[in-house]
């Protein structure tokens, strides 16, 4: 049976269409209001750091005819010969990125070390003292404000070239980036089974290890992974500040204008990025459908 249609009257729907049109009209005031606040702001931005609309139009040329020299010429009636030129240091670029990756997995595993133990002082549904976590908080906050180059520069300074630089700079940044995530992890776990740990007579140590920890290392493991992906990325640009890895051969090969070595190095980087981003991705997955079927 259809429903009938109330109309209601004309004194009832003038009062509700006026509020609908003035509801409207506030928001489009808002909309304009919060429009020209985001122009004013990159205005600013764009006067603040120099940019320079006129000159990037008269240069932009140069960027393509740099990414058409780094080209190499390819034959195909000589093609094995001219990759073969191409790849002429294929054994010692690949021992370069072998290098950046160690370094990736050092500065993650190290970092994650580092992270894994105070993450849990930094939850407020452990730890009651606030100046425990006050202190664990700032400590990460500090690790993960400074970029990895900065800290690889100072490391560089004090300890010389090489791959340790490189590893200590990713291993304070990682600390500090996935301290933040697990503890945000952590403080979002189930409490049940760390009250009846508490309430057997469990230890604080022993309440973490038996209650906490089978929570939230399927999701510490996926972070792990996912800041694995993002440290081999790093890593390749720690070389340019002398910090070991495939970074140093690519910074000298463009500060020369090797062109020819700066697209083969620029690939294989690639190249790795994107295998690493894909097995690491599958085994993320994997680890949050596991978590997802308990």
């Amino acid at each position: 049976m259809p429903h009938a249609v109330v109309q209601l009257p004309p004194e009832q729907i003038a009062p509700l269409a006026r509020l609908y049109d003035e509801a409207v009209a506030a928001r489009r005031r808002h909309t304009f209001i919060a429009g020209g606040v985001i122009l004013v702001c990159i205005a600013l931005s764009c006067w603040a750091g120099e940019v320079r609309p006129g000159v990037f139009m008269a240069n932009a040329n140069r960027l393509g005819e740099y990414f058409w020299n780094i080209l190499p010429t390819l034959r195909w009636d000589s093609l094995g010969a001219d990759l073969a030129e191409w790849y002429w240091n294929l054994d010692g670029w690949l021992k370069l990125l072998l290098d950046t990756i160690l370094i990736a997995y050092l500065g993650t595993l190290f970092g994650g070390i580092g992270a894994f133990c105070l993450c849990f002082l930094a939850s407020a549904n452990l730890v009651r003292s606030p100046w425990i976590r006050f202190t664990a908080r700032r400590v990460l906050e500090f690790c993960r404000t400074v970029p990895e180059i900065v800290f690889a520069l100072l490391f560089v300074v004090a300890f010389g070239l090489g791959a340790m630089p490189g590893v200590m700079a990713l291993a304070i940044h990682t600390m500090g980036a996935l301290g933040k995530l697990f503890a945000e992890v952590v403080e979002n776990i189930d409490m049940k089974p760390v009250d009846g740990a508490t309430a057997a007579g469990a230890s604080w140590t022993q309440t973490v290890r038996l209650a906490v920890v089978p929570q939230v290392l399927s999701n510490f493991t996926s972070y792990g992974l996912l800041r694995f992906e993002v440290n081999v990325r790093e890593a390749a640009i720690m070389g340019f500040v002398g910090a070991g890895g495939i970074g140093q051969d690519l910074v000298e090969a463009i500060r020369k204008f090797y062109y020819s070595d700066v697209s083969a190095i620029l690939l294989l980087i690639i190249a790795t990025v994107m295998i690493i981003d894909l097995v690491t991705e599958r085994i993320r997955h994997s680890l949050i459908g596991m978590e997802q079927g308990r």
